[in-house]
Parts: C-alpha cells; sequence; structure tokens
C-alpha cells in the first residue's frame, strides 16, 4: 500500500501522526523502532511525515505491536493505511475504522481555527451539558447512564480549547434559525443552551450568527452540517467534514476546499451579524422562560 500516492493525504497524516506518537510515548528512536518491526528506518522516517511510501498491513501490524498498541487501535491503523490509498474517504460504522475511533476528534485537537455551520442543532463545541446530555439519551438510548456519562465529559472537555487563555481555539458558527426552534429536552434546557450561546460568542475568539428564516436559501439548495478546520502547520491544508447519519465524510483537495469557503463567505453575508444574532437569542430564552 503506497502511503499518499494519490490517496488521501488526510489520512496519510493522521496515521503518521499517530504513529509519530507512540513511538515517542515508547521512548524509541526511528531506527529501534525500525529494527524492532523488521522494516527499513527509510521507510518509517517516511511514514511519520506522511510522505509517499510503500507499506503492507502487516508490516504496519508489527509496528504498532512494537508500539504495545491494543488490537482495536491497531485496526484503526491499518484502516488508515487503507484509506490512504482511496482517493475520498470515509469513516463510518462498520467500515475498516472501528467506530470508536474518532478521527475528527485528533483533527479538531490540531486545528486552529474551525468554522461550523448547522442548519438544524448546536455543534457540539458549543453545547451545554444539558444539551448534549438530552441529544446523548436520544441518540443512544440502550447506552447506561455511566456510558453517556463518559460521552457527555468527552465533549465537554472538547470546549476546553475555546476558552483557555494561550491561543484559544478561533470558532466561526453558522447556525440556521431553525436551532432556535428545534427543542432539545425541555424549556429550561433550551433557554440555558441559547443564553449561553449569546454570552460566547461575546469572546473575541467566538463568533456565533444567525442565518434569519428571512434569509431564505442563499446557496439555491439546501446545504448540510459542515465543518471547515484550518492548521498552523502548512504541511497541513485544510479539511471538510461532512456529516450524515451513517458516517463522516473529509474533503482534502484544493477544490473541494475552495468550494465551502465560498459557500461560508456567501452564508455569513445573509446573516443577521453577531450583535444582532444575539439580540434574536436573548428574545427566544424569554420565550422559552415565559
Amino acid at each position: 500500500m503506497a502511503v499518499g500516492d494519490s490517496g488521501s493525504t488526510l489520512a496519510g497524516r493522521r496515521l503518521a501522526a499517530y504513529l509519530r506518537d507512540a513511538r515517542q510515548a515508547v521512548k524509541l528512536t526511528i531506527a529501534q523502532a525500525a529494527i524492532a518491526a523488521d522494516i527499513s528506518t527509510s521507510v518509517l522516517q517516511r511514514l511519520e511525515t506522511a510522505d509517499k511510501t510503500r507499506l503492507k498491513a502487516r508490516d504496519l501490524d508489527a509496528l504498532c505491536r512494537v508500539y504495545e498498541m491494543p488490537d482495536d487501535r491497531i485496526k484503526a491503523m491499518i484502516g488508515l493505511l487503507l484509506k490512504a490509498g482511496e482517493k475520498s474517504w470515509w469513516h463510518a460504522y462498520g467500515d475498516v475504522i472501528p467506530a470508536n475511533f474518532d478521527v475528527y476528534i485528533g483533527l479538531e485537537a490540531e486545528a486552529q481555527q474551525i468554522v461550523v455551520y448547522q442548519p438544524s442543532i448546536v455543534p457540539g463545541l458549543l453545547q451545554t451539558p444539558g444539551y448534549a446530555l438530552a441529544l446523548l439519551e436520544n441518540g443512544f438510548p440502550d447506552w447506561s447512564d455511566e456510558e453517556r456519562q463518559r460521552l457527555l465529559a468527552l465533549r465537554m472537555e472538547r470546549q476546553v480549547r475555546i476558552t483557555r487563555r494561550h491561543r484559544p481555539l478561533d470558532l466561526l458558527v453558522i447556525l440556521n434559525e431553525t436551532v432556535l426552534r428545534c427543542r432539545v429536552g425541555s424549556e429550561a434546557v433550551m433557554a440555558a443552551q441559547l443564553r449561553h450561546l449569546a454570552e460566547v460568542g461575546k469572546r473575541p475568539n467566538v463568533s456565533v450568527c444567525l442565518l434569519p428564516f428571512t434569509a431564505g436559501v442563499p446557496m439555491g439548495s439546501p446545504i448540510g452540517h459542515y465543518a471547515m478546520l484550518e492548521f498552523e502547520d502548512p504541511a497541513s491544508p485544510p479539511v471538510i467534514l461532512l456529516e450524515s447519519f451513517t458516517g463522516s465524510m473529509y474533503l482534502e483537495k484544493p477544490g473541494e476546499v475552495s468550494q465551502y469557503t465560498d459557500v461560508t463567505r456567501r452564508l455569513q453575508r445573509h446573516t443577521l451579524g453577531e450583535e444582532a444574532s444575539r439580540s434574536l437569542l436573548r428574545k427566544t430564552v424569554k420565550e422559552y422562560e415565559q
């Protein structure tokens, strides 16, 4: 399998980052790891920098075992290797990458700027605990309370990047007005969530803008939820995440990214702007509190 040959550079980049971190965790040099896994040092060097290289799944399996990875993690690494050879790739339940291995969280943790458009719900980075828990209860009705609480804790932990003092995440969120009317949980939960949106939007690194009903359909056709992630490292070009009920698609070609950059600009032109958006949020909070 050729990593970064003509397939997904994103999958290759993620594989490189995970392997580099795993090697450092077991305190091995590239030369030591290569000898232990019986692969060439040059191959491992190229693998860790997402350069073009050919590696078989069995060789990657051997390398992962040197790094003391559990079986489910090894499966995820091999899945990334396979996806790196595809022109576009999906991370979905039942695919070669395990469902519990969240590629997006790894990307989000490295992003310096994120743009999100949501037509129906508040995105995870801005959800209150009550709102998030209501979604989890609907989405995972068969899970135990303990399992849902763990997932809730992870969602809340992701939000730390917004409020930290040192180099916080720059976040632009565009929400369709439908989000204000689509009730998740109780009226009290909705009031608290919308109040939070109004307050967090005051932060210098966060912009929350509402696309009002009166804007109609600015693009001429419906736009589903997307997130555009940009990274400080020039070797890591922007990535677009498209989500569906069954999985997520990652776009990384310059033309694809350019299209969503244009979509964002056009949507922004039709939003209420930050101040007017806060006013509508606060007005809607009062409606839920009546």
